[in-house]
């Protein structure tokens, strides 16, 4: 917060906020991303220019803190609480993070025997439609822990929200915690991902996380096209198979 409010002496609050995360969400997504390396390039580069070079030194120190915070507490809501404390929170758009707590409970309650669930087909799906910071996924990944599931290799987990500014808060903290999946900015009522989870469609609204490029991830997604042309012809492959990178 202190690193924070450096910078808001000659900018307003909320836009050093948005800078920040979007500028964190590019330097992350650009790793793994390469088709839309150079439009998010170009971007980065339009927000950095807002700044002097010793404002501009701020931004990767408050990442560098970000991933200090969630390696030392991976079981937190780190930039969802931030955003609540500096009252950030845009009312006008009715948004309420749900508490952590919270999200643990419907964390539980919802994910039942998640053993079972990823023995019949090697791996499950978590979805969450207005996913803010991405609490709920925190919660899940905690969860995962405590059922002693693979969270990084045995779930996928799918986002999206109409706020550009919380989707990008969701996308760092899901990287940073290793979670395999992607985040989309966009309406879910009236732009709803409704196609195949494993192949989800490119484009400059989607945020891939690193987890999702793993070897283990690339090689789902590619046994998972061969199971899609072989039903097609009339024949399934048995659930669970996949290849071993």
């Amino acid at each position: 917060i202190n690193k924070f409010r450096s910078l808001c002496n000659t900018n307003s609050t909320w836009q050093v906020w948005a800078d920040f995360v979007e500028m964190a969400a590019i330097a992350i997504a650009n790793r793994v991303d390469q088709s839309q390396y150079e439009d998010r390039e170009a971007r980065y580069l339009q927000i950095i220019k807002r700044y002097n070079q010793k404002q501009q030194a701020a931004f990767p120190a408050m990442l560098a803190l970000t991933v200090e915070a969630l390696e030392e507490n991976p079981d937190q809501d780190f930039l969802g609480s931030l955003y609540m404390q500096l009252e950030l929170g845009n009312h006008w758009k009715g948004q309420f993070f749900t508490p952590f707590d919270v999200c643990h409970a419907m964390a539980r309650i919802t994910a039942g025997d998640l053993d079972a669930a990823v023995k019949e087909k090697g791996w499950i799906g978590v979805s969450d439609p207005c996913c803010g910071a991405g609490a709920m996924f925190v919660a899940f990944a905690s969860e995962c822990r405590r059922q002693k599931v693979n969270y990084q290799q045995r779930v996928l987990y799918v986002g999206q929200d109409l706020d550009p500014v919380v989707a990008y808060m969701c996308y760092i903290q899901i990287s940073l915690l290793g979670c395999a999946g992607y985040v989309k900015i966009g309406d879910s009522l009236t732009e709803p991902m409704t196609g195949d989870p494993l192949l989800p469609q490119p484009g400059p609204s989607l945020w891939i996380t690193p987890m999702f490029c793993s070897d283990v991830w690339h090689w789902r997604r590619v046994w998972h096209s061969v199971d899609r042309i072989i039903q097609t012809e009339g024949t399934s492959v048995t659930a669970g198979e996949e290849p071993r990178p």
